[in-house]
């Protein structure tokens, strides 16, 4: 899926922000595309647009193929953004990892909390974590 970007739960695995394992993949299509049906491993698709899309976006050669996934302050930035889905508390410990194992600077956080629409809920705990 060349368009997919891997996000959310995946994402905080990938980067190593988080010890639990998705028991799905996450991945983020652009509004109106192609839902991928996979009986293994089950997928869950998520839906973006614009810059929200295509800001964090960083290519890396797994194993032989090339997949996309979003950077460290992007993933962080849309766990708040879709903290219904994941669970609020997830959202707090992958910006505690974050910033702790210096995966991402403030800046980069919230530059990626504004294009995600996340700011003034992500503001109180990136003040409490400086």
């Amino acid at each position: 899926m060349p368009q997919a970007v891997v996000c959310l739960s995946s994402a905080l695995r990938f980067h190593e922000l988080t010890t639990e394992n998705p028991f799905e993949v996450w991945i983020a299509l652009k509004q109106g595309a192609w839902s991928p049906r996979m009986e293994y491993p089950p997928v869950h698709v998520v839906r973006f647009s614009g810059t929200a899309l295509s800001f964090g976006v960083v290519e890396y050669l797994v194993e032989g193929t090339a997949i996309k996934v979003y950077t460290p302050a992007k993933t962080v930035a849309d766990c708040f953004k879709f903290r219904s889905k994941i669970g609020t508390e997830l959202a707090l410990h992958a910006l505690r990892e974050c910033f702790q194992e210096q995966k991402a600077t403030m800046d980069e956080l919230w530059e990626a909390a504004k294009v995600c629409r996340v700011a003034n809920v992500m503001r109180p705990y990136m003040e409490s974590l400086s």
